[in-house]
C-alpha cells in the first residue's frame, strides 16, 4: 500500500454537478452521491452534461484512481430519467433534451480511463440500470432492484443499455429483462452476472464498494488503466485476437517503459510495497 494513509485533495477543481455531492471517502478514491433522493434519484438532462464533465474531471485529475457512484437514502440508487421535467420540455429545442455522448449519467456509453464502481443502493431502473451495465464493478444491496421499464412508457433504453445488457447476459435472458420490462432482484442480477456481490446490507453497500476500490488502488495506476482498456476493447469487438492486437500497439511500449512499471518490479525485488506515481498514460 500507499505510505499515505489519508486522502488527498484533488488538485484540480472539480465542476460543478448540483444533482450530486462529491467526497474523498479513502485514497485515491471519488464518491459521487446522486442528490435527488426526493425524485427517486432521478437525473434532469442539465444533469447528464454535468457528470459527464465530472468524468473527463476525475480521467485526468492525478490523486483519484477509482470512483464509486450510488445514491442518497436507501431506497433508489436512480429511477432513470426526470419524466416530471420531461413533461414539462415538449416542443423545447433538441440540444436541451439529449444525453452527452457518454450517454446517461455520463456514464452508460462513457469509455474513460479509470474505473467506476456502482454501489446500487436501490432501484436502479431504465437510465440508472443502463449506468450500472458500463460501470467496472457493481456492488448491489440486498433490496436492489433493476429493470428497463422504457417499454412499458412507450420508448426503449436508448443509452447503451441493451447492447451491453446482450453483451453481459445472451439473447434470450436479455431479451426476456428488455421486453418484458420486468424487475430483476439483487439475487438474480448476481446470478446471471449482472453484479459482482451482495452487500451484507444497504447500509453497507456504499462502505463495500469503497473497500472493493481499495484493493484496486493498491495496484499501478498505469496498468489498470491498460488492463481496464484492454477488457473493455474485447467486450465491444467483434475479434478477440484484434483486441489483443490493439492494446499491445498502443500501450505496451508506454506501459513497459513508464516509472510505474519500473517501481513495481523493483518494489518485487526489495520485498516492499510499491509507491505509485500518478498515470502519465
Amino acid at each position: 500500500m500507499s505510505s499515505i494513509q489519508r486522502p488527498l485533495p484533488p488538485s484540480l477543481s472539480p465542476p460543478e454537478v448540483q444533482c450530486c455531492l462529491l467526497s474523498y471517502p479513502a485514497p485515491w478514491i471519488l464518491l459521487v452521491t446522486i442528490n435527488r433522493e426526493r425524485q427517486m434519484n432521478s437525473i434532469p438532462w442539465a444533469g447528464h452534461w454535468e457528470m459527464d464533465a465530472l468524468w473527463s474531471w476525475f480521467d485526468e485529475e492525478p490523486n483519484l484512481r477509482v470512483a464509486v457512484i450510488t445514491g442518497a437514502g436507501n431506497k433508489s440508487f436512480s429511477a432513470g430519467q426526470d419524466l416530471i421535467e420531461l413533461g414539462s420540455l415538449k416542443g423545447a429545442p433538441a440540444w436541451q433534451t439529449r444525453h452527452p455522448p457518454s450517454g446517461f449519467a455520463g456514464l452508460s456509453r462513457r469509455g474513460g480511463k479509470k474505473p467506476v464502481i456502482a454501489a446500487v443502493n436501490g432501484y436502479a431502473f431504465g437510465g440508472g440500470f443502463e449506468t450500472t451495465l458500463n460501470c467496472d464493478a457493481v456492488v448491489a444491496s440486498p433490496t436492489a432492484q433493476f429493470a428497463l421499464t422504457e417499454v412499458s412508457r412507450g420508448i426503449f433504453a436508448g443509452a447503451g443499455g441493451l447492447a451491453r445488457l446482450i453483451r453481459t447476459c445472451g439473447l434470450q435472458v436479455a431479451s426476456e429483462i428488455a421486453l418484458s420490462g420486468r424487475r430483476v432482484s439483487a439475487q438474480e442480477a448476481l446470478r446471471i452476472g449482472l453484479v459482482n456481490k451482495i452487500s451484507v446490507s444497504v447500509e453497507t453497500v456504499v462502505d463495500e464498494a469503497i473497500e472493493l476500490a481499495r484493493t484496486i488502488t493498491r495496484n499501478s495506476p498505469d496498468a489498470i488503466i491498460v488492463s481496464r482498456k484492454a477488457l473493455r476493447q474485447s467486450w465491444e469487438s467483434g475479434s478477440v485476437e484484434r483486441s489483443v492486437q490493439l492494446i499491445a500497439d498502443d500501450y505496451t511500449s508506454k506501459l513497459l517503459g513508464g516509472e510505474n512499471a519500473r517501481e513495481g518490479l523493483q518494489a518485487f525485488a526489495e520485498k516492499r510495497e510499491p509507491e505509485w506515481k500518478p498515470s502519465k498514460l
